[in-house]
C-alpha cells in the first residue's frame, strides 16, 4: 500500500491549492480525481456559465444598439455552436492548466479514479490502496433531482448537462426559481429561446428580501421571461416530441409545453459513494460531512472542504476552506469558518451583489437598525450606460455603526459590493468611511452618500 503524508480526494477549488501548500511544506501527497480537473467551478459552474453570460450580454447589447446611436444591419443571430465552443475553450484552458500544474508538481502523485474509504487511514482507487495520516475530502456536489411525478420518464437537463447544448431551445422550461435557474433563464432568453420558470414558493430567490425578489422578477419579466410562482404539485410528462410541465394554478390544473427541461432545484453533496462510514466519518441528514470550525471531521486526521461540508456553496468559500485548513495546519494561525462573512452574487444582468444579513434577517436580531436605499435611476454611471434597473440597499446597527449587510442590484454591483465587504471585515463603523471620496462617475461613488443617508428601519 503506497504511503503518503496526505491524501486529497478531489481537485476542486480547495483540493488543488492545498496540494501546492502541502508539497511546498515537504509532504508527499496523493491527489485523486475521478472526473475532470478543477471541479464544478471550472467545468460546469462559474467559468463556463459566466462565459455564457458574457455572450448573452453581448447579444442583448447588440439588440439595443440603436438606443446608443449604433446602427447594425439586420436582426441579431446566435451561432450557438460558436457560443458553446467559446465556453468550452475558456473552461478547457483552466482545466488543462490545473491538470498540468498538479501532474508536474514535485512530491505529488495524481491518481485518476473513484476514491472510496477503506478505513480512517486508507483510500482505495481502482486497484490501489493509498494510506496517509492526513486525508482531505473535497468531493463537491451535484444537482438534486426531486421526486416530481414523471421526471424520470422525460429527458431533462441539469446545470451540468445543459453545458452540452449547442442549439438554442425553442422553449426552455425551468424547474426552480433561484440562482442557477434564473441565470440560465436570462442566458437562454437572450439567445432567443422562449423561457418559463416554475417556482413552487411564493416568490423567486426566497432567501432574499421581498423587495429584491420583486426587482429581479421585474428585470426578467421585462425581457419576456415567464415566471410562475406558487407552482404547486408539479408534474412532468411528454407531449408529442416535447415536454409538458403541469401545476396547480389559481383556477385549477395548468400545463405549459416546451422543447427542453432544466431542473434547477438545488444541489447535494457527492458523499453517497464515498464509503465515509468505513472511516467513521459522520454525515448530517442531507449527506453533508459534519465539520467543526476548523473543518475537521468527526475523525481525527480527516478534513472536509468545499461543497461537501455544507458550510458554503461557492468557489470563494471552497478556496477559503483551503486557506483555513492550511493556516491551522502549516502556519500556526487559528483561522475559523465563522470568521467569514456570507457574501455572494446572483449573475443575472444586472447582477446582485450580496453581503452579510438581509434586512429581514437583521430585523430578527432585535437590534435598532438603519437602512439606506438608492434606485439605480439616481446613479450617474447607470444612466450614462443606459442600465438603470435595480436599486442598492445597506443595513447597519444604529448603536454601533456596524454595517450588517447589503443587497446591491444593479450594473457593476457584483464588484461594487466589495467596498462594503472590506469595511465589514475591518470592523469599522460606517461613520469612519462615509466621508471617503470615490471616483466619479462610478457606481461605487454612491456608497459614501448612502452611508450619510441612513434612516431608522
Amino acid at each position: 500500500m503506497p504511503a503518503y503524508d496526505a491524501i486529497i480526494i478531489g481537485t476542486g477549488q480547495a483540493g488543488s491549492p492545498l496540494a501546492g501548500r502541502l508539497t511546498d511544506a515537504g509532504m508527499k501527497v496523493a491527489i485523486v480525481e475521478r472526473n475532470l480537473f478543477g471541479g464544478t467551478c471550472v467545468n460546469t459552474g462559474c467559468t463556463p456559465t459566466k462565459t455564457l453570460v458574457a455572450s448573452a450580454k453581448t447579444a442583448q447589447m447588440a439588440r439595443r444598439a440603436a438606443e446608443y446611436g449604433v446602427v447594425l444591419d439586420g436582426p441579431v443571430r446566435i451561432d450557438m455552436k460558436k457560443v458553446k465552443a467559446r465556453a468550452d475553450a475558456v473552461s478547457g484552458a483552466s482545466r488543462d492548466g490545473i491538470g498540468k500544474w498538479l501532474e508536474g508538481m514535485a512530491n505529488c502523485t495524481v491518481f485518476r479514479g473513484h476514491a472510496r474509504f477503506v478505513d480512517r487511514n486508507s483510500v482505495r482507487v481502482g486497484d490501489d490502496v493509498l494510506t496517509a495520516e492526513r486525508i482531505f475530502v473535497n468531493v463537491g456536489g451535484r444537482a438534486i433531482l426531486p421526486a416530481i411525478p414523471g421526471l424520470a420518464e422525460v429527458p431533462h437537463l441539469t446545470n451540468s448537462t445543459i453545458m452540452d447544448l449547442d442549439v438554442v431551445p425553442e422553449h426552455l422550461l425551468i424547474l426552480g426559481g433561484s440562482y442557477v435557474g434564473l441565470e440560465f433563464a436570462q442566458i437562454y432568453r437572450r439567445f432567443g429561446a422562449k423561457v418559463t420558470v416554475f417556482e413552487p414558493g411564493p416568490r423567486l430567490i426566497r432567501r432574499e428580501d421581498e423587495d429584491i425578489s420583486r426587482a429581479v422578477a421585474d428585470i426578467l419579466a421585462a425581457e419576456g421571461i415567464d415566471v410562475i410562482v406558487g407552482a404547486a404539485n408539479l408534474a412532468v410528462g411528454r407531449s408529442g416530441g416535447g415536454i409538458v410541465v403541469s401545476h396547480d394554478g389559481s383556477n385549477g390544473l395548468k400545463a405549459v409545453s416546451g422543447s427542453h427541461l432544466l431542473v434547477a432545484t438545488g444541489r447535494r453533496p457527492n458523499t453517497d459513494d464515498l464509503d465515509a462510514d468505513k472511516a467513521g466519518i459522520a454525515l448530517d441528514a442531507h449527506g453533508y460531512i459534519i465539520v467543526d470550525d476548523a473543518l475537521r471531521t468527526t475523525v481525527d486526521g480527516i478534513w472536509a472542504l468545499g461543497d461537501c461540508n455544507g458550510r458554503g456553496a461557492f468557489t470563494h468559500t471552497a478556496y477559503n476552506d483551503f486557506e483555513i485548513v492550511a493556516a491551522n495546519l502549516l502556519d500556526d494561525d487559528p483561522r475559523r469558518v465563522t470568521d467569514r462573512i456570507p457574501v455572494y452574487a446572483l449573475y443575472v444582468d444586472p447582477p446582485l451583489g450580496r453581503v452579510g444579513l438581509t434586512e429581514t434577517e437583521a430585523k430578527k436580531t432585535g437590534r435598532r437598525l438603519l437602512v439606506s436605499t438608492r434606485p439605480m435611476t439616481r446613479v450617474s454611471r447607470a444612466i450614462e450606460k443606459g442600465e438603470t434597473q435595480g436599486f442598492m440597499k445597506i443595513v447597519a446597527d444604529a448603536d454601533s455603526g456596524e454595517i450588517l449587510g447589503a443587497a446591491l442590484l444593479g450594473t457593476g454591483c457584483d464588484e461594487v459590493v466589495h467596498s462594503l465587504i472590506d469595511v465589514m471585515y475591518a470592523r469599522r463603523p460606517y461613520q469612519q468611511v462615509r466621508r471617503g471620496v470615490h471616483i466619479h462617475p462610478t457606481v461605487s461613488e454612491l456608497l459614501p452618500t448612502m452611508l450619510a443617508e441612513f434612516r431608522p428601519a
